[in-house]
């Protein structure tokens, strides 16, 4: 198994590829603001990790994973997601304070605990921010979603949540805007920067800025 700080890495990487089109390259000054670490730091690891045949690493240009980088990417995720959802549905946690925890028992936990709570939760598909989690093979399922500040009005269902900022989550909940969760985008400001939603048989508007919007993903309702 790689090091918690290999590993740390490569998931970074592949979240921030997975903003480009068509697998681009991404930017050694991205991956160290991701990480909270100096450019410096991330350009050493870079070599590292392009010497274990880990990434495409083009200097003053940028990083993408290789086939060996995306598989040790996807089981990371894999153990992340699902010990997320282990720690909501077993261990009673809320949704908000479970990201932290993850991050750091996904580095120790065994294989073979692992599909021990697999078992437990009967193959849980998504997290409890409804992010897909990755195949025992490291396949990943699409789910079609859009961004909600991208959307038209109308009415569509939270799918996912892509901020992972306890703050962030806990307001969602006060919100009652949760994965899952069906409501009306019933008007979009562009001059405030707001959008307008209202909840089945409620007749209260909440409005959430178009840059929160952006980490909610939906899915519209026909």
């Amino acid at each position: 198994m790689p090091s918690s700080t290999v590993e740390n890495y490569l998931k970074a990487i592949w979240s921030l590829q997975g903003s480009l089109d068509g697998g681009g390259l991404v930017l050694i000054g991205h991956v160290a603001e991701k990480l909270s670490v100096t450019p410096g730091t991330a350009t050493t690891m870079m070599n590292q990790l392009e010497k274990k045949g880990l990434i495409e690493y083009r200097p003053r240009r940028g990083v993408r994973l290789k086939e060996e980088g995306h598989k040790a990417a996807m089981q990371v995720l894999r153990r992340h997601r699902l010990i997320e959802t282990f720690l909501v549905e077993v261990m009673k946690l809320d949704w908000a304070e479970v990201h932290e925890e993850a991050e750091v028992l996904e580095h120790v936990v065994s294989d073979r605990l692992l599909k021990r709570m697999d078992v437990m939760l009967h193959h849980p598909t998504h997290d409890p921010h409804g992010s897909p989690i990755p195949s025992p093979d490291g396949k990943i399922t699409r789910d079609g979603t859009a961004i909600l500040a991208d959307c038209q009005p109308g009415c569509y269902i939270l799918k996912r949540v892509r901020e992972d900022q306890p703050g962030f989550l806990q307001w969602l909940s006060d919100l009652k805007l949760l994965p899952g969760t069906e409501f009306v985008l019933s008007s979009v400001n562009s001059m405030a920067g707001t959008l307008s939603l209202t909840f089945e048989e409620e007749d209260e508007v909440i409005e959430i800025s178009n840059s929160a919007s952006r980490s909610l993903l939906v899915v519209k309702v026909d």
